[in-house]
């Protein structure tokens, strides 16, 4: 029986690759089409890209754990709050650049059982858009090695074009 957190994480999984799907095809005229759940030691959604599978890795950035916890509707302490309210008012290019940078270099150390593998971030902060990815990416450290054919993120949660990131 499938846990309500993981049920929720193939929700956000699957709205992600769904999303990235449409925009991709979009931007390319290339189909993408039908996405699958894989299990563990494979990407988290595969789909066919033209005629051939392509398996998805699907990664969500937030600014912080508690920012994570108000997006996903859990409970908030006043202290919580606080903290949400005080980061608001401060978004930083060097914290988001930090931030993808660390979510980059622990996707870049998994292994897969795949032939083809892309990564996909979905930017979950209500405070960062594409324009703030976009001054934030001279300060990226995309890994040398990773298993990645392509890197995209989705800047903005529910649309816009996605942006390649190698």
């Amino acid at each position: 029986m499938i846990r309500d957190s993981e049920r929720e994480k193939q929700q956000l999984e699957h709205g992600a690759a769904k999303l990235f799907m449409r925009s991709y095809e979009r931007l390319t005229h290339t189909p993408m089409r039908h996405i699958w759940h894989n299990q563990p030691a494979k990407p988290d959604v595969s789909c066919y890209l033209g005629e051939s599978q392509l398996d998805i890795e699907v990664a969500h950035l937030y600014a912080s754990e508690t920012e994570a916890m108000a997006v996903l509707g859990r409970p908030l302490s006043l202290l919580m709050q606080r903290e949400l309210a005080v980061m608001a008012q401060a978004p930083s290019s060097q914290r988001l650049a930090t931030g993808l940078s660390r979510l980059l270099l622990q996707k870049a150390g998994k292994h897969y059982h795949s032939q083809r593998v892309w990564l996909l971030i979905r930017n979950a902060s209500p405070m960062w858009h594409r324009t703030d990815f976009e001054s934030a990416l001279p300060h990226l450290t995309v890994p040398a090695v990773h298993p990645f054919e392509q890197i995209w993120l989705l800047c903005d949660f529910f649309c816009g074009d996605p942006l390649r990131l190698y």
